[in-house]
């Protein structure tokens, strides 16, 4: 099997992000600005009370000072598991860039206030297939959820409001690792450590 020779860029002590959640912001912008298809994706990773991990892509939705947000019904498998054990890791990857992030931290919900904000500005078929949708649950045929959906238009012609247990998560993040690759696979790491109000800062070796 033939292996891509990582030749498109590099991050040293000079170049690497001062704050971990700005360095995120900018290379989720420089992926949107090369192309990538769904720059915001990360795929989320979450574990059950008996250790059974499971992962699934996300999209992210924001970050702010504290950490990165995403959506979900809390009713879902992860939203569940969240709910049981707020421990979380999560992974960003632009092949296009060859790079990726590494995420580790806990999750919090976000405010009623700051998730109803974010419905309303959904785009109003999402919002109705959130609304009806019982994420992650067993349903008999894509006609049920059709129907279902249908229901909910003819109940709120102008878009459902949003329903109690769908809304947002904050990863609140401990670890944040800025991955580059380079050539014959001597890879840029660079590790952030939550330290206080700050970060410590670690190279990695690939």
């Amino acid at each position: 099997m033939n292996r891509s020779e990582y030749i498109r860029g590099e991050l040293n002590e000079e170049t690497r992000p001062t704050d971990p959640l700005t360095g995120l912001e900018v290379w989720i912008r420089e992926a949107t600005e090369a192309g990538a298809p769904e720059p915001t994706a990360m795929c989320l990773a979450t574990s059950s009370t008996d250790a059974q991990p499971s992962a699934r892509y996300v999209l992210m939705r924001g970050i702010d000072e504290r950490g990165l947000k995403f959506y979900t019904n809390y009713a879902s498998r992860k939203g569940e598991e969240l709910d049981d054990n707020p421990r979380v890791a999560a992974v960003f990857w632009w092949p296009l860039l060859e790079r990726q992030i590494r995420v580790e931290g806990y999750v919090e919900r976000l405010s009623a206030e700051e998730s109803d904000d974010y419905f309303a500005n959904r785009p109003i078929k999402s919002r109705f297939a959130a609304a009806a949708s019982p994420q992650s649950r067993e349903v008999d045929s894509r006609e049920e959820l059709e129907q279902m959906v249908e229901t909910l238009v003819a109940q709120y012609p102008d878009g459902p409001p949003r329903p109690e247990g769908w809304g947002g998560f904050r990863i609140v993040p401990d670890r944040i690792e800025f991955w580059q690759g380079r050539r014959a696979r001597l890879h840029d790491r660079f590790q952030y450590s939550r330290e206080g109000e700050g970060w410590s800062v670690s190279r990695l070796a690939p």
